[in-house]
């Protein structure tokens, strides 16, 4: 099925989406010139927002009419996202994302880590003006975790012994943590504690489906359409579901030179490592772990009534599914 990503999942929250923009940019507001170019360059370079529709979209589906406080609370979604991105971009030595020079890039990483910095802060900020102890709690718990997953994602690169087990606890901080708090957040906000679960689970299985997609698509893929450089991944010795399962698939030459790229990184097996993944069968695995978390993400989905926003939410995970057919 064709998913239009305007018709079938922005238009239940479309209003809302816009109004939740205004607090993004009055959020980024700083009285130092520098914060606020930076975190203006960070925020428009955000890809479609997805971690902010899913928040509106839950608490929609939770039977909220009035999102005015989920408003905020997605644009604290989308202010800590961007803040770990900046992050993430000076750790990884990255110069280019969503096509786009990265802050680091642009100015230098000391400017970069310290407005990333800020733009956690000022989401807490804007999370204490909700006026929810419990959420406020789970948003700091969660954080923390997010943190750790970029921690344990450091500590695996040049690992060639990382299981499929640690690439799963990596990409929960990594990825799915913070879809977790969209959902979770919006059920909470708007007193649907019965669905809470569900939707944490919805949120955590597609942000594993959306992990691993990524992880194929810079097998699969050309820079225009990734908004990265192709093996950026592999240069960094970054152990990725694909080079874990061909590492387990191979023997020999290819089980040896996938091995050395992970251990020592560097792009001068490029071509061979793909061809390797490619022949190895890794990205079948990959794939077929692809529609299991998106099949397991859409099956929470049920205790929830049938409305326009739980649609939006199916259609979202097969369009995030989508990247790969």
């Amino acid at each position: 099925m064709t998913i239009d990503f305007q018709q079938d999942i922005l238009s239940p929250v479309a209003t809302d989406f816009a109004a939740m923009d205004q607090f993004i940019n009055e959020g980024i507001s700083s009285k130092v010139a520098l914060v606020m170019s930076v975190s203006k360059h960070v925020v428009e370079a955000g890809g479609k927002r997805m971690r902010p529709i899913m928040c509106l979209l839950a608490a929609q589906a939770c039977g909220q009419t009035d999102l005015s406080q989920t408003q905020k609370l997605a644009a604290v979604i989308e202010m800590l996202h961007t803040a770990t991105l900046v992050h993430d971009d000076v750790v990884d030595e990255s110069n280019l994302r969503r096509g786009r020079p990265t802050a680091n890039a642009t100015w230098n990483n000391q400017t970069a880590v310290l407005v990333g910095d800020f733009l956690i802060a000022r989401s807490f900020d804007l999370l204490v003006d909700l006026n929810d102890m419990q959420l406020l709690k789970e948003f700091s718990t969660g954080t923390c975790e997010i943190a750790e997953g970029e921690v344990l994602q450091l500590q695996a690169q040049h690992q060639p012994e990382t299981t499929e087990e640690i690439y799963l606890d990596i990409i929960y901080g990594k990825t799915s943590r913070l879809f977790q708090l969209a959902t979770e957040g919006a059920a909470m906000l708007a007193g649907k504690p019965e669905y809470r679960h569900a939707l944490k689970q919805y949120a955590g299985h597609f942000g594993n489906a959306f992990q691993i997609i990524d992880d194929i698509l810079d097998y699969t893929s050309d820079k225009e359409t990734l908004g990265k450089n192709i093996g950026d991944d592999l240069m960094e010795g970054k152990p990725t579901l694909p080079l874990i399962t061909a590492l387990k698939n191979t023997q020999g030459t290819a089980h040896e030179m996938i091995y050395k790229s992970i251990a020592t990184g560097g792009l001068d097996d490029l071509e061979q490592v793909i061809q390797v993944v490619q022949d190895s069968g890794a990205l079948d695995y990959c794939r077929k772990r692809a529609h299991e978390e998106t099949q397991a993400a859409i099956d929470a989905l049920n205790i929830l009534p049938d409305t326009p926003a739980r649609q939006a939410l199916f259609n979202l995970a097969h369009l995030a599914l989508n990247r790969i057919q």
